[in-house]
């Protein structure tokens, strides 16, 4: 760094004839301190919200859909899943079918999203078994007065449109044939309800209800089809690269393979969006501090005046005064980010382990602020302070380097 480093970290240290402008030092320090920190705790609070959305996503959805360009469904789906089960990284796959229909209870009906599963295969790609909040997931035949009537599984928002509170309602599905014009008749079929399921997500939990793909098939219309496939990973990052994998194994057209990204892009991209909207205009509150800076470096130059004019005599080039100056600047920067990272850090870690910050349950997805720390962040913070502070002080410091060094000692 040389001596412009050295004299630069004596001025910040030194003691000023006029108090003010230590405070005003000092404030500068204060506001990238604040800045950095609630950059650092609202960009680990959006990493948060979209790790809590796209978790919930991809437990109802899997990581991957194979279905085929066409409304038309897949036929040989059983060998397509073991051919896919095949490809390094997939851990399970398994077939679906979903319609839209009306759905009917003793007390009132609703429009749903049906969803037909295989029992046996469901686990391995979907949370859904393992979401059941009252009965049990059973989408076998239950006896029912002698009956016996295949089960059904709600989800809790629609259970509760229904007036259903627990197993044992029987309800009505009520669904329109593919090639169904005004005269034609709905299918019907009874189902009794087994449990009531909640994924996290409202939009699926106020829609959803789950039969047996068997179920599905017979009221469909569907004896040998599916709607499309689900497949789950190891690692929901190499959805991308799977997917060209897959298609390439089932020799392409008319068979597509969607990522979890691809299915929700426009929540993803949005979510995105709303992260760094955030991040540049919380980033105003550095800038705040950096104009303090400006102020800040132009009275130390005008208390150094005589000093800088002492240096440009003994040979300092103009260069090196710019040098000393922006070197002020910096370490104004680097002290704020330092403190306001650590802070940061230490909040944002606070707020994982313990919750201490709560949410109302019946409002947010979530009963505690989500937070999720990223190194990435916390570096771009970091370099975005100190180069806001850099900048900041080019002014003054480019001030500083042109002062002619015989006016600035005529009169000492």
């Amino acid at each position: 760094m040389g001596f412009e480093n050295f004299i630069a970290r004596r001025y910040f240290r030194a003691k000023r004839k006029t108090g003010f402008i230590s405070i005003i030092t000092y404030v500068s320090i204060v506001g990238v301190t604040i800045g950095v920190m609630a950059l650092d705790i609202v960009l680990s609070s959006f990493n948060g919200f979209e790790n809590e959305v796209r978790t919930r996503l991809i437990n109802a959805d899997a990581h991957i859909q194979v279905r085929k360009y066409y409304v038309q469904g897949i036929e040989n789906y059983q060998d397509i899943a073991d051919t896919i089960r095949s490809i390094p990284h997939v851990l399970g796959v398994s077939p679906v079918i979903v319609k839209e229909g009306v759905i009917r209870s003793k007390d009132n009906n609703q429009p749903t999203a049906i969803r037909a599963v295989d029992p046996q295969t469901i686990a391995q790609v979907s949370e859904v078994p393992n979401s059941i909040v009252a009965g049990k997931f059973d989408l076998g035949m239950q006896e029912v007065d002698g009956r016996r009537i295949p089960g059904i599984v709600l989800g809790r928002y629609l259970a509760e449109n229904l007036y259903i509170f627990g197993p044992g309602p029987i309800v009505t599905l009520f669904i329109l044939p593919q090639d169904a014009n005004i005269f034609s008749a709905p299918r019907v079929k009874q189902f009794v309800v087994t449990g009531i399921s909640e994924i996290g997500f409202f939009e699926y939990d106020k829609v959803m209800s789950y039969i047996s793909i068997e179920s599905g098939q017979r009221l469909f219309n569907m004896p040998h089809s599916v709607s499309w496939l689900e497949v789950k990973l190891d690692d929901y990052n190499l959805a991308g690269k799977v997917a060209n994998i897959i298609e390439k194994k089932l020799g392409g057209y008319p068979y597509v393979a969607r990522t979890w990204f691809e299915l929700n892009r426009s929540l993803y991209s949005w979510m995105t969006i709303e992260k760094w909207g955030a991040f540049l205009v919380l980033s105003l509150i550095i800038m705040v501090a950096a104009f303090n800076i400006v102020s800040s470096l132009i009275m130390i130059v005008m208390e150094k005046t005589r000093e800088i004019g002492i240096l440009k005599s003994m040979g300092a080039s103009s260069s090196s005064i710019m040098k000393i100056f922006m070197f002020e600047g910096v370490i104004v920067g680097i002290l704020g980010t330092s403190v306001g990272s650590f802070l940061g850090f230490v909040v944002c870690y606070v707020q994982e382990k313990f919750g201490i910050i709560r949410l109302p349950a019946d409002v947010y997805l979530i009963d505690k602020l989500p937070m999720q720390m990223q190194v990435f962040d916390f570096i771009m913070i970091a370099l975005a302070a100190i180069f806001l502070c850099l900048i900041a002080s080019v002014y003054p410091a480019y001030k500083a380097s042109k002062l002619d060094p015989v006016d600035a000692i005529r009169y000492e």
